[in-house]
Parts: structure tokens; C-alpha cells; sequence
């Protein structure tokens, strides 16, 4: 979602020179104030900011500094007997799997720092992390994958990996959002993070995303599970001895809830699964989405679905029935795209009809797998009124924490505030590693990359 919104506000903005690459995404800001300015501004002018969501304050000179990331040792699952630290108050953190999982969060007890000014608005943390936080350079090893319906999504491996791993180290699969890839920057800082730590992980690229190819006149959509079932068998047989778990932002989250909802125990590969910003409640999710500033991420999204489909326009120059190829290719907001194709691609009577049976937190009550879930109480676009929170209060096998802020896929906070990594990295691994080292007798093997900014191997 970040890289079409980037993609999307560039040509909008008259003070940015900017040049962009679609590998390592290169921004180019000139002539314009930066941090150290920003700080200085009188009181009463930073107080404005807030009331500005349609400000996208501009920063040159952008310079990230990665910070060592430590490469432990898991083992052991925790001390049952341990009295751990309770979340800050300025978290909220309730779910039938709290006292099993709590503990495993090493920072859950400090408060969320959200960094200053950026984080004022929840418009400005969104647009802020989609133009300035950093894109570390991996080296990826693209692997296709042809699905039963003779479709195709792409694989994107860390380059190496096969060399430098053990076989039996876990696999962490990322499913980005919407028309999100392999590209985008908080994909890209999640790999990293696992990566540091001795695990292997794959970038699972949807048709059309990242560049995967379209070869079925049928992309995907927010209920369509064929293909993760065939990337998780895949990646298993691959991986045989290897635990496997899965991280999804936003569509991608929604995606991976209904599908662990609808794996049984027996059936289910993944020992754990983590989902972030998920709009969960595609209804009001939609509602929400055509208000006000939120139009800018609707037309955002719309832009780069439209040119997915246009790039792949012949295969669907036959299609009749329900499906209406000109609304599609000239959509306006994501609902009209969902309406000419999505919802007919998939069996759907209308719009609502689709958002409402496609949304997990319908769903997330029938979750037999360890999940966590994390969500900002102002995302723009994933509404917080949407979080199902009873159904993860009774579930125990669910957590949930709400940060006060971090706008879409923003969480501005922490130590690498604010070009670095989003807040919730350190939380997503420190629960995945508690499941690693709980339910896996064999050793991971850390790798300790010095100053984690950059991975080439």
C-alpha cells in the first residue's frame, strides 16, 4: 500500500524534485527544510501541525543510520514461573492468549514512544514512512510457483540463503499488502530483522505484485486462499524439517487470519502467524475509505491496481458475463475495481456481498494457530473500530496490542525512529522466536550481520 501511495503523491508534490527506482526505491528531495528546522519551529507553528492531515511536510537530506542488531541464541521456551513485566498503559493488550504470550514480549513494559511531530498526525505518520523510511538492498532469488488454475505468483528468496542456512532452520513466509511486493520498505525491514537472526525467509509476491506474472485472466483477492495453501504446502515440501510462520500487513493480514481460520489443526503447516494494520472489517473498512482525506489512499491504491490490470489487459479482452472490463480499467476508487472484476472473479453478488463474507474478523474466532495482532488506534485505513475484540479476548490462541498511534503501516517509534524500522518489528520477532524456541528441539543458528542496514549475499 506505501509504495503505490508513494508512487501516487510524487507527481502531486510541487516542492519535491525526486527521482525514483523500482529496486532500492531511491527518493531525491531537495530544496526543502529539514528535521534540526522542523524542531525549531515556535510552539504555536508546531501546534498546527496536527491539525493538518493533509499536510506532507517535506524533509531533504534524509540519512538513515542502522543500529547493530544483536544475533541471539533462542532455545528453551520461557520460565513458566517468571513474573514478567506488565504492558506499558499506553498499550492496549488483551486476548484469551495474554498470560502465554505476554511474557515473551521483552519491551511490551515500556511506554510506545512515538516520535515527535511526525507522529502528530495520523495522516502525516502514513505518508511520512511511505516517502522517507529507509528500503534496505537484498538480493533476492525469484522463484514462480504455477498454482492448480495454471496461475502463477512469485517467490522472492534471500539470495544465498540455501548455502549459508541449515535445512532445518525456520521459514518466516511475508504476504504484503495490497499491490505490495517484495519491494516495499517495511517488507523489506521485517526480512532483515529474521534474517539477523538465523531465520529463512521468502516474500510471497501475488499475481501482479512485485512483478510476479499474470498468466489466468483472475488476480486475488481479500477471501481467496488457493494460493497461500500453495505457497505454504510448497514452501513446506521444500523445507520439510522446518517450522514455518507467516507475517501480513494489511490485505495480506486478512488473508492469512481467514486462512488459519479455515486450517484445522491437523491440516494447518504454519506453527504461528502475526497480522498487522488488518482492516479486518471490510465493510467498515470501505466506509471509512471514501471519507474525507482517506481519498487520497483510495485513488492511491486505484492507480496501481489500474495499472496491474492494464499491463495484463489481453487476458481478460473475452471475459463476459457479470464482468465489466472498462469499469476495471478506468476505476476511480478501489470499490469500482472491486465491483467490474474482484467480486465477479471470485463468485461474489455484489460489492457488500464480497467485503462482508471476505472480512477476518468473522473469521478470527475459529483461529487454532498462535497469532499475534497489532494495530495503531488511528490507522487511517484500517479502522480500530473494526478490531474484533471480543472474539480475540476468548480465543486463546490470539494477542492483541493497540498502539495510540502509527497510522498506516507508520508506527514512527522506537530506537529506529524515525527512518529505520517500524516499532513493531522487535515485538513481531521476539513473539516469533518465543514460538521457535517453545515448540523446536533443534538449534537456530544466528547471523550476525554487524550494522543491519544492508543484506547481500
Amino acid at each position: 500500500m506505501l509504495s503505490a501511495l508513494a508512487t501516487f503523491l510524487r507527481p502531486h508534490s510541487s516542492q519535491a524534485e525526486n527521482q525514483y527506482s523500482r529496486e532500492g526505491i531511491s527518493l531525491k528531495f531537495q530544496a526543502l527544510p529539514t528535521l534540526q528546522s522542523i524542531a525549531a519551529t515556535p510552539p504555536m507553528a508546531k501546534a498546527c501541525w496536527g491539525s493538518l492531515p493533509a499536510t506532507l511536510f517535506p524533509i531533504r537530506n534524509l540519512r538513515y543510520y542502522s543500529k547493530p542488531i544483536a544475533a541471539i541464541q533462542t532455545g528453551a521456551p520461557m520460565d513458566d514461573h517468571s513474573s514478567p513485566s506488565p504492558p506499558h498503559p499506553s498499550l492496549e493488550v488483551i486476548g484469551g492468549g495474554r498470560e502465554l504470550f505476554l511474557p515473551a514480549l521483552k519491551t511490551i513494559h515500556q511506554p510506545y514512544d512515538a516520535y515527535p511531530i511526525i507522529a502528530s498526525n495520523r495522516h502525516v505518520e502514513t505518508i511520512f514512512a511511505s516517502f522517507f523510511r529507509s528500503t534496505p538492498e537484498v538480493r533476492f532469488k525469484r522463484e514462480c510457483l504455477r498454482t492448480k488454475d495454471d496461475g502463477a505468483v512469485a517467490l522472492d528468496w534471500v539470495s544465498g540463503d540455501d548455502r549459508q542456512l541449515p535445512p532445518e532452520s525456520p521459514v518466516l513466509i511475508l504476504l504484503p499488502g495490497l499491490t505490495g511486493g517484495s519491494g516495499d520498505s517495511y517488507v523489506r525491514h521485517m526480512l532483515i530483522r529474521a534474517r539477523s537472526k538465523g531465520w529463512r525467509v521468502v516474500v510471497f509476491n501475488s499475481r501482479g505484485c512485485g512483478d510476479s506474472p499474470v498468466t489466468t485472466p483472475q488476480f486475488y483477492s481479500a477471501s481467496f486462499l488457493g494460493d497461500i495453501r500453495e505457497v505454504v504446502a510448497h514452501v513446506g515440501g521444500r523445507y520439510p524439517n522446518s517450522n514455518l510462520y507467516a507475517v501480513g500487513w494489511s490485505l495480506g493480514a486478512n488473508i492469512l487470519v481467514n486462512y488459519l481460520a479455515q486450517e484445522s489443526d491437523e491440516t494447518c503447516r504454519l506453527s504461528g502467524g502475526v497480522s498487522l494494520c488488518n482492516p479486518f472489517n471490510l465493510v467498515i473498512a470501505d466506509e471509512d475509505f471514501r471519507k474525507g482525506f482517506n481519498n487520497i489512499y483510495d485513488k492511491a491504491l486505484t492507480k496501481s491496481l489500474r495499472r496491474i490490470f492494464k499491463k495484463h489487459a489481453p487476458l481478460f479482452e473475452d471475459m463476459g458475463g457479470e464482468f465489466n472490463i472498462e469499469l476495471a480499467a478506468n476505476a476511480r476508487t478501489v470499490r469500482e475495481f472491486d465491483d467490474g472484476l474482484t467480486r465477479v472473479s471470485f463468485g461474489f453478488k455484489s460489492v457488500d456481498d464480497y467485503y462482508s463474507n471476505s472480512s477476518s474478523s468473522d473469521s478470527i474466532k475459529h483461529v487454532r494457530t498462535p497469532i499475534l495482532c497489532i494495530q495503531a488506534a488511528n490507522d487511517p485505513i484500517a479502522p480500530a473500530r473494526g478490531i474484533p475484540r471480543e472474539d480475540i479476548r476468548e480465543n486463546p490462541n490470539c494477542l492483541l496490542i493497540v498502539t495510540p498511534k502509527g497510522g498506516h503501516l507508520g508506527w514512527v517509534a522506537g530506537a529506529d525512529a524515525p527512518f529505520g524500522a517500524p516499532w513493531t518489528d522487535p515485538i513481531v520477532m521476539d513473539f516469533l522466536e518465543h514460538l521457535q524456541g517453545a515448540g523446536s528441539t533443534t538449534s537456530q543458528v544466528p547471523i550476525s550481520i554487524g550494522n543491519v542496514q544492508h543484506l547481500e549475499v
